[in-house]
């Protein structure tokens, strides 16, 4: 048995009460060991007044009904004599049953004598069918013999099981008394088997082997019982074995003996009487012998009683004394243990955290105070205390190491991050100055691709900052769109080309929660392209819900299980300390850390057949009515919020048509001039949102273009991010002449490209 995980207090318990339950145990086994034969003593009146008198009464009665149903069916007529006997026997049977059923019997037997009375009460139960045979002739007198002495059997069999004394003599001559009750019983088979011969005038098959069988058993049960009974009782017997009666009777049975068929000059009637006044005197003597042995073990019960409960009472005190003395020792022990592990656990639990938590947040503490040291006295559990003491100190020591060391790290992060954003910012502002005096479509699309790879270690410098404890800084001034929040964090994945924007309501941001929100999104998306096949398409939707807007990035990957899901779901839930050792989830971390600094909530749900679904809830304190694509009047596009977000939101992928919003309209169609090196001019009919319909102009062009037989050829991905860089100029440029036009109807005319702006002071401190 291994104990090392058992409480202090259930040890102790088991080290004093073991003992102390050794010897209640071994007082009550003595105890128990001296009154159940006390008990037994006593019961031995309860067996003889309430089994033994009715029992050896139902017997007798059997006997009797046995002989003269063997009569009946010898001589094939009915007898009156009968149905009086079956009264009579009916009688006996009811006392009997009614004692059975009493609670002193029940209570005073054993588990075997319990037995024995219910298979003596079921065999009763057949006598009325057994009657039914007889009276029908559907059986011959050998059954009949058979069906009696099995119940008679049954009586007997229980009659054994009440000889369970716990004095030897006493359980000797009770044995001895039942095996002379089957003698008797056999006395009384040979008697029914030769009336039914008397009457017959002859021995049935088998008869006279059976008798002469059943008389020999007789004579051996009744020497083998006698040698066991006392020597008054012995003599007793002998007195009455010598009586004329039973020399007459053995006579008669060595001359049936002898005899294979009936005698013809069989005395009957000397074999009657004798057979009569042996088989009563084999009673009389049976029933003086239990009325003797019932008188005989009250006496004995009650002396065996009174030793017991002077020895038990003395015992008992012992034990009290005994268990008094052990629970004043073990509550003693207990208590200061308890008190060690009650301080032990209160500085592992409450104080050592909380210290360490103020030590995290800068705060200064007092270490002598907040640890006291633990006093439990000079012996062992003194020791234990002050071996805790030391524990606790470099438990502190370790603590503010730590603490050091995390603050450390953290400064290092910051450091590093705030480095690689200056870098990254000044990367991307030249990127920009760069994209926009190129106007070679091949220079343009080389540059759109280091400029996306900038704005991707844009994030991982970011990522760094969050780490870190401390926030990225990006921000903008006014609310932004929803569709180009999602945009923007696109625009910071990898494969971006893989993602495709559904439905996204209108809606719009607050500048302050933008920069956070497309950071979160672009770590869900990029987690949705990474863990899903390269074939397949993520989709980004959006739409307002009463508590806000929700967002849903659903990728078709293999999926999760559930408890890596729920795990998941947890992580995201709650803001956790940044652990080292956990740097396979850092995108979690960030996601979670972005999440609790707005209060948005995310959730990571499974789709059929397969795939995972990021479900984004953007409170709805941060969201607006969306803004309007461009500004009218002087100066529209280029505030720097507008030239940052159209920064962010160049990509390839194009949002699939919204419905029509009011006061969206936009001119039928208007003339975009491209830069040289491009298509010399895009036809940009007004869609519902605001977006141009870029359609090529025929004329002349820097670079050959495909013949028409290839145009259903594949493109290869820098085709591909040519056309839509050229699509993405366009497209603003349509956004400013939609907006000139809406200001003033008169055709626009062709404006030269914008000149280069430096960035401004917020896209630097972004």
């Amino acid at each position: 048995m291994n104990t090392r995980d058992w409480p202090i207090r259930a040890k102790l318990t088991a080290l004093v009460i073991g003992p102390v339950t050794a010897l209640l145990a071994l007082w009550i086994f003595a105890t128990t060991l001296t009154f159940g034969p006390a008990l037994n003593l006593l019961a031995a009146r309860t067996y003889l007044y309430d089994l033994g008198r009715p029992g050896e009464t139902v017997v007798a009665e059997l006997q009797r009904e046995r002989r003269l149903s063997v009569v009946q069916l010898a001589g094939d007529t009915t007898l009156p004599a009968l149905a009086e006997q079956r009264a009579r026997t009916d009688r006996a049977v009811a006392e009997l049953r009614r004692r059975v059923d009493g609670d002193d019997l029940r209570d005073a037997a054993d588990d075997l004598l319990d037995a024995r009375l219910d298979q003596l009460v079921s065999a009763l139960d057949a006598l009325p069918a057994g009657r039914g045979f007889i009276d029908a002739g559907k059986v011959d007198r050998a059954g009949a013999i058979g069906l009696y002495s099995g119940m008679i059997n049954t009586a007997f069999q229980a009659f054994s099981a009440m000889a369970a004394m716990p004095d030897v003599q006493l359980n000797r001559e009770a044995l001895a008394l039942t095996a002379l009750g089957r003698s008797r019983e056999l006395l009384g088979q040979a008697d029914a088997l030769l009336a039914g011969a008397i009457t017959a005038g002859r021995y049935g098959e088998g008869e006279h082997e059976q008798l002469v069988r059943t008389i020999e058993n007789q004579r051996f049960l009744a020497e083998t019982a006698v040698a066991d009974l006392p020597g008054s009782e012995r003599a007793a017997y002998q007195r009455l074995t010598e009586g004329p009666d039973f020399v007459r009777l053995r006579a008669l049975q060595d001359t049936l003996i002898r005899s294979p068929e009936l005698p013809a000059r069989l005395d009957v009637r000397a074999w009657e009487n004798s057979q009569a006044r042996a088989w009563q005197g084999l009673r009389d003597f049976e029933l003086r012998g239990a009325d003797g042995l019932a008188e005989r073990s009250v006496p004995m019960a009650i002396g065996i009683l009174v030793r017991l409960a002077a020895a038990g009472v003395l015992g008992l005190l012992a034990i009290v004394i005994c268990v008094l003395i052990a629970l004043r020792v073990g509550r003693s022990l207990a208590r200061r243990l308890t008190g060690v592990r009650t301080a032990a656990l209160d500085m592992a639990e409450h104080r050592l955290p909380d210290v360490v938590a103020r030590l995290r947040r800068g705060e200064e503490v007092d270490l002598s105070r907040e640890a006291p040291e633990l006093d439990h006295g000079g012996d062992e559990i003194g020791e234990v205390g002050r071996a805790f003491n030391e524990v606790r100190r470099t438990a502190l020591k370790s603590a503010v190491d730590e603490v050091t060391l995390r603050r450390g790290l953290n400064e290092v992060f910051l450091n590093i991050a705030r480095r690689s954003q200056g870098l990254v910012h000044r990367q991307l502002a030249l990127l920009d100055r760069l994209e926009r005096q190129t106007e070679d479509p091949d220079e343009l699309a080389g540059l759109f691709q280091v400029d996306h790879l900038a704005t991707r270690l844009r994030r991982h410098a970011e990522d760094l900052v969050i780490l870190a404890g401390a926030a990225p800084g990006r921000g903008w001034r006014n609310p932004v769109a929803a569709v180009d929040v999602i945009r923007g964090a696109i625009s910071e994945v990898e494969a971006y080309d893989r993602v495709d924007v559904g439905d996204v309501q209108p809606a719009g941001m607050l500048g302050r929660a933008v920069g956070d929100v497309i950071h979160l999104l672009a770590e869900l998306v990029e987690n949705a392209t990474s863990f899903s096949p390269p074939g397949s398409r993520v989709d980004i939707t959006g739409r307002t819900v009463p508590g806000g807007y929700t967002i849903e990035i659903t990728d078709h990957g293999l999926g999760m299980s559930p408890q890596a899901l729920a795990e998941a779901n947890r992580r995201l839930s709650r803001s956790p300390e940044f652990d080292p050792a956990d740097s396979a989830r850092l995108g979690h971390f960030v996601v979670a850390r972005l999440a609790a600094r707005h209060g948005v909530r995310v959730e990571l749900r499974v789709v059929a057949p397969a795939g995972v679904t990021a479900v984004v809830l953007i409170p709805a304190d941060l969201i607006t009515k969306e803004p309007a694509l461009v500004s009218t009047g002087p100066g529209a596009g280029t505030s720097p919020d507008e030239r940052r977000m159209a920064k962010v939101t160049r990509l390839s992928t194009v949002p699939r048509p919204r419905a029509v919003r009011p006061g969206r309209d936009r001119p039928e169609s208007a003339v975009v001039p491209l830069p040289a090196g491009r298509p010399s001019a895009v036809e940009a009919p007004a869609d519902g949102d605001g977006l141009p319909r870029r359609v090529r102009r025929r004329g002349p062009v820097n670079r050959p273009r495909p013949l028409v037989a290839d145009a259903a050829a594949p493109r290869s991905p820098e085709e591909a991010r040519r056309a839509m860089s050229a699509l993405q100029a366009g497209t603003a440029q349509g956004r400013r002449d939609g907006a000139r036009t809406a200001a003033d109807p008169s055709p626009p005319a062709p404006a030269p490209a914008p000149a280069p702006e430096p960035p401004t002071e917020t896209e630097k401190d972004a």
